[in-house]
């Protein structure tokens, strides 16, 4: 009855139905208790606890393994004590709590090895290589899934092939080996398309699409993308949430603790049917024989099941990966227009070179196109020169800097303005009226340091951004407006600031993307004091060194992360 009891709750577990699995396992635990069958017991604690684990309550899902593990022990049966260690390690796992997890998973590993399970040794090896890469220590981490990888080889689990292989990838990704990430990822891929595993799908198109962007690849990275959102999506919609509860559990809990602990529990059966007669033992066999033909019912329905949904899923990620080439494609041609339309509107080097023949632009954008953009006009002898950030980057940043564009270009050469802070002012009353033409409530808008040359004499307005002089080893800094060009509750109007300009002084204007940007060896912000100390470090070098300097300093700090904003720096040499 207590076994019957617990199937009936391993029947709700695989729908997904947490109450009613934990009514049965609490019920086939009273009995047992009842009883005082130990084997029982444990199995119900280990059962409960895995509903725990799997509901994200971890601390109550601790209590009940726990209390399984101390039974387990105290009947000496390895292979339970096994599969509560693991199960501990992985709770740890996600509790971030990596020692104790090691702890747990080193222990279950030394017992797996002693008893020959190769199933859950390369299971337990994999794990403990993913926790060695959050720790931080690689070549253990490659070390620890290699040797899962070649087990699962071994005995032919695709499942866990496609995990290990995707690890791998996520440990080279990490350590910046960009090929080598690519290739074993695809490889996963591969191998999660053919037999339909769709978490494994999303894992691996999701650490492919990271791994492309980190190289630059924007098409493939796109085409990934999309790849995981759809699988995503289909994994949590409502539709399919039973059958990939399903798929999870009968490759983990049937195969690791159901095997195990019905195998364990026919020993024990049958020692303690030794002591009952010849008639009891007839009759407790076709009770098991009974139960076991109908588990065996359920569990062939819902394979079967399984089978089907999964057939259905493959031909429906094939046309999906079909329609999604050929939409990324359109998107990826669009995307590329939308670059040339963008660049025609910057102003070419040779220009700026022209009139400012000691200066650089930097100019690195997050994606394909931009939200930051720089801006240059001549007008009545003025040199009028511009960094500008955009409400956010990408498509729709790059949208909205066509319209401050324009914004600027009317100020100068429609109402024929010079004055940096009349300049903004009229470009935001441009860029507020070309958004009220919406229907929707548009707050969009831009951050813009803005500058007038004319011989020695500087003009300055901003928003937000401010302008720096380098001059004798000194920053010089004239702050902005903080307010932006658009929508404002308690707008003013802009302030030029006028400036006296001396030879040898350093002009700069910038956007945020460079100090915002993450990375170092803690992924930290680069901050403002650092970038103010890297321009005043390289003061003794021309205005084309200081740009390869810059680029370099970025790309370092950034390393193997991914570039969080667009960046834009202009440096002048008086």
């Amino acid at each position: 009855m207590a076994t019957s009891r617990n199937t009936q709750g391993i029947t709700f577990h695989l729908r997904g139905n947490y109450h009613e699995a934990i009514k049965y396992y609490s019920k086939g635990l009273k009995i047992a208790e009842k009883n005082r069958n130990s084997q029982c017991i444990a199995e119900s604690y280990n059962n409960i606890g895995i509903v725990y684990q799997e509901q994200g309550k971890f601390d109550k899902a601790i209590v009940y393994h726990k209390k399984s593990l101390v039974i387990k022990n105290e009947i000496g049966a390895k292979k339970g004590i096994a599969n509560s260690l693991g199960n501990l390690g992985s709770i740890y796992s996600l509790k971030k709590d990596y020692e104790k997890a090691l702890e747990y998973y080193n222990k279950g590993l030394r017992i797996e090895e002693e008893v020959g399970n190769k199933f859950v040794i390369s299971g337990l090896l994999n794990n403990i290589g993913v926790i060695y890469n959050q720790q931080g220590d690689p070549e253990k981490a490659l070390e620890y899934c290699q040797r899962s990888l070649k087990i699962r080889e071994e005995i032919g689990n695709k499942k866990g092939i496609a995990s290990s292989l995707n690890n791998i990838s996520e440990i080279y990704k990490d350590m910046g080996e960009y090929n080598k990430a690519i290739n074993y990822c695809s490889k996963s891929l591969l191998i999660a398309k053919e037999i339909g595993l769709a978490i494994e799908i999303r894992s691996a198109s999701n650490n492919l699409y990271l791994t492309y962007k980190a190289i630059g690849n924007t098409a493939k990275a796109l085409e990934m993308f999309e790849l995981f959102v759809l699988t995503r999506d289909s994994i949590e919609s409502a539709e399919n949430q039973n059958e990939i509860i399903k798929q999870e559990y009968k490759y983990e809990y049937e195969k690791q603790h159901l095997a195990d602990s019905i195998a364990f529990d026919k020993e024990q059966e049958f020692k303690e049917l030794e002591h009952k007669t010849q008639l009891d033992k007839e009759q407790n066999q076709r009770y098991f024989l009974y139960a076991g033909i109908g588990f065996l019912i359920i569990l062939g329905g819902l394979i079967f099941r399984s089978y089907q949904s999964k057939k259905r899923g493959h031909k429906i990620i094939e046309e999906a990966n079909k329609q999604l080439g050929e939409k990324n494609q359109e998107i990826m041609d669009s995307i590329n227009y939308a670059r040339r339309i963008q660049n025609a509107i910057l102003p070419q080097e040779k220009v700026v070179k022209e009139y400012l023949k000691d200066s650089f632009v930097i100019y690195k954008p997050k994606d394909i196109v931009a939200g930051d953009f720089y801006w240059m006009e001549i007008k009545d002898g003025k040199i009028l020169i511009a960094a500008a950030d955009c409400t956010g980057h990408g498509v729709p940043g790059a949208m909205v800097s066509v319209v401050c564009n324009n914004g600027l270009n009317r100020s100068v050469r429609e109402h024929g303005l010079t004055d940096p802070g009349k300049i903004l002012d009229k470009t935001r009353e441009i860029v507020i009226e070309e958004f009220e033409k919406s229907e929707e409530d548009m707050q969009d808008g831009m951050d813009i340091a803005l500058i007038s040359l004319e011989k020695n004499e500087l003009k300055y307005a901003g928003a937000h951004n401010p302008l720096w002089i380098i001059r004798n080893g000194e920053i010089i800094e004239t702050k902005a407006n903080k307010q932006p060009i658009g929508k404002f509750d308690q707008s003013e109007p802009f302030v030029t600031h006028k400036l006296g300009l001396i030879k040898g002084d350093s002009i700069y204007i910038f956007t945020d993307g460079f100090v915002d940007q993450f990375g170092g060896d803690d992924g930290k912000k680069y901050k403002i004091k650092a970038f103010r100390e890297l321009l005043l470090s390289i003061q003794n070098k021309s205005m084309e060194d200081q740009r390869v300097t810059i680029g370099e300093s970025f790309n370092t700090w950034k390393g193997s992360l991914e570039q969080v904003d667009d960046v834009c720096i202009i440096g002048i040499k008086i």
